[in-house]
């Protein structure tokens, strides 16, 4: 068969319903890692589908136990053909956010996937079931057209805790280096840029969460009686966000401010067009960094967000000084910033504007990454992608959003390559959550395409890694 025929397979296998039928079984798993009681189910998707799919295609299989305590496991597998062939690092998450079933519309709900026009609705859908879903469905294309060989080698890694900030992935990874070793990885999560234009991200921003608070007495107190007397804990806590990022989302904080874009970044990015699609809102002009546009905005820059704030009583508001207000805050960072001495440098700035009184708490962080736009293999997928869809994808270096991305390309050394087939649109994280089904058949073709090249001598696959 040839590289048509594989790519004729996978749009059959989309055509004829069976990668619905696939999805919809996956998605029946109620895998809310954040709740402790769906354990068994977080085990039961990687033992009762995942191994006996994975069985199918000749690889071999383990299920690894967490090394963190209280967290899903990990299954490891093996499709080992020659060693002097190029090895494949593949990745995906069984886990999902919370369902919560109550909040679908109606005639939805999060563990079966409804189909209504050419959206499939469920949880896990587009983060990360149907993703991962796709890429092994087109291995499958092309094993069957080469006559049960892929013509590489590949290493897959199924986690099962990415929404609960992926506990124990480096831990796995720094104790298994040897054993996952790959030439690259090829792995899907997260939104294509627009639902019609295929896209590649190399990296992710990385995130810091913290915490600020201000708590000063027990209880409240009345506003007729004290007010002008009892320093208010929102209002110091207010100014305190204000010195942070200013009223129109430009960072203040020195220490948390990144380098200047570099120039492969900025002509990556120079011709994107973010937002405008179905659902999306209406991108705010004036907002962020000045000077910047858009794209340089969420790809090559910083963002400091209040997601929470709390003083009294919101909803049923009294004529009380509250006691305390606190907040919870978002630092989202490209490479180059300093993001590990972040609890310093709030520290610093803090205390110099006169809020001496605000509490901090950082309680973890995740790294940026990104590979360089011209690397060979963000070169090769491109040409592939090109080869199958007669399209130019978009390329960021990096996601606007953050993914434990540093395990692959830090501590297993990786170049990154990320093809998502979600879209902004989808509702990822929350109710009603959706793939778009021309999205997914572009995609089965993308992939059992990219695979295929893969396989094919002079195909131009980049030079194997010295020692590997």
């Amino acid at each position: 068969m040839t590289r048509t025929d594989a790519v004729a397979r996978a749009l059959a296998h989309f055509d004829t319903g069976a990668f619905l039928r696939d999805l919809d079984r996956r998605v029946a798993f109620h895998t809310e890692s954040q709740e402790p009681a769906q354990a068994p189910a977080l085990a039961a998707y990687l033992d009762d589908e995942m191994i006996p799919s994975l069985l199918r295609l000749g690889f071999t299989t383990r299920v690894v136990p967490n090394p963190v305590a209280g967290f899903g496991p990990f299954l490891i597998a093996h499709r080992h053909e020659s060693a002097e062939l190029p090895t494949v690092f593949t990745y995906g998450h069984g886990d999902v956010i919370r369902g919560y079933d109550k909040q679908w519309r109606q005639g939805l709900e999060p563990w079966r996937i409804t189909v209504e026009g050419e959206r499939w609705y469920g949880r896990g859908t587009a983060d990360n079931k149907g993703q991962h879903s796709i890429n092994i469905a087109a291995l499958d294309q092309v094993l069957q057209a080469r006559g049960g060989k892929l013509g590489f080698n590949v290493k897959l890694l199924i986690e099962m805790g990415e929404e609960t900030g992926s506990p124990g992935l480096r831990e796995l990874a720094a104790t298994l280096r040897d054993e996952l070793a790959a030439d690259v990885l090829l792995a899907s999560d997260g939104p294509r840029l627009t639902a019609a234009q295929p896209t590649v991200f190399l990296g992710s921003r990385g995130i810091v969460d913290f915490d600020l608070h201000v708590n000063l007495r027990e209880g409240g107190h009345h506003s007729g009686n004290w007010g002008g007397l009892l320093r208010n804990p929102a209002t110091v806590l207010a100014g305190a966000i204000a010195s942070l990022v200013d009223a129109n989302g430009r960072i203040l904080v020195e220490g948390l401010r990144p380098p200047p874009i570099p120039d492969a970044v900025r002509r990556a990015i120079a011709h994107l067009e973010v937002g405008g699609g179905p659902g999306d809102p209406a991108v705010d002009a004036d907002w962020g960094e000045p000077g910047l546009t858009p794209a340089e905005r969420v790809f090559g820059w910083n963002a400091l967000e209040v997601l929470a704030f709390k003083s009294g009583n919101p909803d049923n508001p009294v004529n009380a000084i509250p006691p305390t207000a606190r907040a919870h805050c978002q630092l989202r960072f490209v490479v180059g910033t300093d993001w590990q001495n972040a609890e310093q440098h709030l520290r610093r700035h803090l205390d110099a504007a006169g809020f001496a009184l605000v509490a901090l708490d950082v309680p973890r962080g995740m790294p940026a990454t990104r590979l360089a736009p011209d690397h060979p293999w963000v070169e090769w997928t491109l040409r592939s992608i090109a080869r199958t869809t007669g399209k130019d994808a978009v390329v960021l270096p990096n996601l606007g959003g953050t993914l434990p991305n540093d395990v692959f390309a830090d501590i297993l050394g990786l170049p990154t390559v990320w093809i998502p087939h979600s879209y902004p649109g989808c509702s990822q994280h929350a109710p009603n959550e959706h793939l778009l089904a021309p999205v997914v058949r572009e995609a089965l073709e993308i992939m059992t395409g990219l695979f295929w090249d893969l396989g094919e001598t002079g195909s131009g696959v980049p030079a194997r890694r010295a020692g590997h």
